[in-house]
């Protein structure tokens, strides 16, 4: 077993299709580029570090993460970031040998550029860019130039752009307000068959969420929009009663056989119209004939189970269930790894798959000894300034069953240390050891905190798991491994993005917390299984 739980997501397969969402969990805003017969993907991650998971594919239906493009602090500043906060809608494309990722920081300076020759990493410093406004697309026409379009004032707005230095070369230009939706936004732009073709979303990235698109001879306009707009959206009678709602940030890619697809993203409802994993990436084939309008999967919408003619499926190794922290591991378990650039999480031992809250401290996570040991400080989960000690992997099944196993053997007076499933810092339900002895529960919702603390007594060993389902959370906790007691159950729906609000989903997450800034927690594994065990 290697320190990493691989970071693959490998769907299931049927005679002529695949199932979506093709990356499941909190994977927002997705764009695709293709080099040759590979494919790379790009999603937004908020107030998460590292920024922005880079995924890779060959046949556009089995990903596996093959890093992040920002993992280091001075790529990635995050001051005081909150889940709506910090990175929005990336894109990702391919010129002249070089990858280039263009985002937003909405907790920074705002939009930037950075560059690499091998997506998987190692990417430059950021290059920002003298331009407000949001999802921000670089497109290159044939003479060389490139344009930057972005989601301005009420509208999509243009001009040209060096994109090796950030550099504005014309004046910002309106180009389309959209057909009439709200926020206009997640501008791509396309050139086939003698047309520019310009993709956005519109509706607000809601159940309202939908896909339009416009063409012109030129690129900079005019542009007149289809005539069947919108080409992609479920908010329509058709799929009032799908499970998939708010689709849309479309971004369009030619396979390398001459298929054209779109990667978008959108959610799974559960209990009631309420999503919790938050924004996640579907696949749909396009019919693209030549002079003609894209038609998404013909009928302007998707499904969980696509039975449509894919390239060759190459399947991935599915993610083991159980990650044990191998001090054999490969991965370096040395904090004090760094790049010349500043520290980032892998020196940690950790793998691409896991996330912490704002700007981590590297040091406060260390994987030695076959187990994965957390130095907390003062901070809690509630903790909205500042990064608590915290490690957080999505959630990516509405039924599924997280486990570990820790102990608190450097604890001190009020150190405290569990499992969360957690969408915010005013939204998180925990399971908790503290160094007093006993086993602990906290609803955190908004406002109100509702906590409950039982006696299982010094040294014990404790195991630690959350089971979700639809409409429910459980908490649970056992002595010997086996037998485990139910002690907290609570409605999914109070931790829904349409309660809390925000733009990110559920994590799945281990932490730990000391008042003295001493005190740490040993982890000796994690477990994430889709469906529940025997209970």
């Amino acid at each position: 077993m290697t320190i990493c739980m691989a970071a693959a997501f490998s769907c299931a397969v049927f005679a002529q299709g695949y199932t979506n969402p093709i990356i499941k969990g909190m994977n927002p805003d997705p764009s695709i580029c293709r080099v040759g017969e590979d494919y790379y993907l790009v999603t937004s991650s908020f107030h998460y570090f590292p920024g922005v998971p880079v995924y890779h594919s060959r046949d556009l239906v089995n990903w596996e993460q093959i890093g992040h493009v920002l993992e280091r602090e001075s790529q990635l500043p995050l001051p005081e970031a909150r889940s709506w906060s910090g990175i929005y809608a990336p894109t990702i494309r391919h010129h002249d040998g070089k990858f280039y990722m263009i985002t937003t920081n909405c907790s920074s300076k705002g939009n930037f550029i950075v560059t690499a020759i091998d997506p998987a990493g190692d990417w430059s410093e950021p290059m920002w860019i003298d331009m407000p406004g949001i999802d921000p697309d670089l497109f290159w026409d044939e003479d060389g130039t490139c344009w930057y379009t972005g989601a301005g004032n009420d509208g999509i707005v243009q001009c040209k752009i060096n994109p090796d230095t950030g550099e504005l070369l014309s004046e910002p230009e309106m180009i389309w307000y959209g057909t009439g939706g709200r926020y206009p936004e997640a501008p791509h732009i396309y050139k086939k068959d003698g047309w520019y073709y310009l993709l956005i979303s519109e509706g607000g990235t809601e159940f309202g969420h939908g896909v339009t698109i416009a063409r012109s001879r030129f690129v900079d306009g005019p542009y007149t929009p289809a005539p069947h707009n919108p080409i992609l959206t479920h908010f329509k009678q058709a799929t009032q009663g799908s499970h998939i709602q708010g689709t849309g940030h479309a971004d369009f890619v030619q396979a390398h056989d001459g298929s054209w697809w779109t990667v978008c993203l959108g959610f799974r409802i559960q209990g009631g119209q309420h999503h919790l994993m938050g924004r996640e990436t579907f696949l749909a084939p396009v019919r693209w004939d030549e002079g003609a309008w894209p038609v998404i999967n013909s009928t302007g919408d998707i499904a969980l189970e696509m039975n449509v003619p894919t390239l060759p499926l190459q399947p991935l190794q599915p993610r083991p269930e159980r990650n044990e922290f191998d001090r054999n591991a490969s991965a370096s378990t040395d904090p004090a790894v760094s790049s010349s650039a500043g520290p980032t999480m892998s020196g940690t031992g950790l793998g691409a798959e896991w996330s912490w809250i704002r700007n981590p401290e590297p040091s406060r996570y260390v994987v030695q000894e076959g187990v994965l040991r957390l130095y907390g400080t003062a901070a809690d989960l509630n903790e909205t300034v500042t990064s608590p000690t915290f490690v957080g992997f999505r959630q990516q099944d509405i039924d599924f069953t997280a486990e570990t196993y820790v102990t608190l053997d450097g604890a001190r007076s009020g150190d405290k240390a569990g499992m969360t499933v957690f969408m915010d810092s005013g939204a998180h339900y925990d399971v908790y050891v503290t160094a007093e002895g006993k086993v602990g529960i906290l609803y955190a919702m908004g406002a109100h905190n509702h906590r409950e603390e039982f006696k299982v007594g010094k040294g014990r060993r404790v195991w630690l798991r959350i089971t979700g389902e639809s409409d429910f959370y459980k908490l649970w906790y056992s002595t010997d491994g086996k037998e485990f007691k139910q002690i907290g159950m609570n409605h999914t729906r109070y931790m829904s993005s349409e309660t809390v609000g925000g733009f990110t989903g559920v994590m799945v997450g281990l932490w730990a917390q000391s008042p003295s800034g001493k005190g740490y927690a040993d982890f000796d594994y994690f477990e994430y299984r889709h469906w529940h065990p025997t209970l």
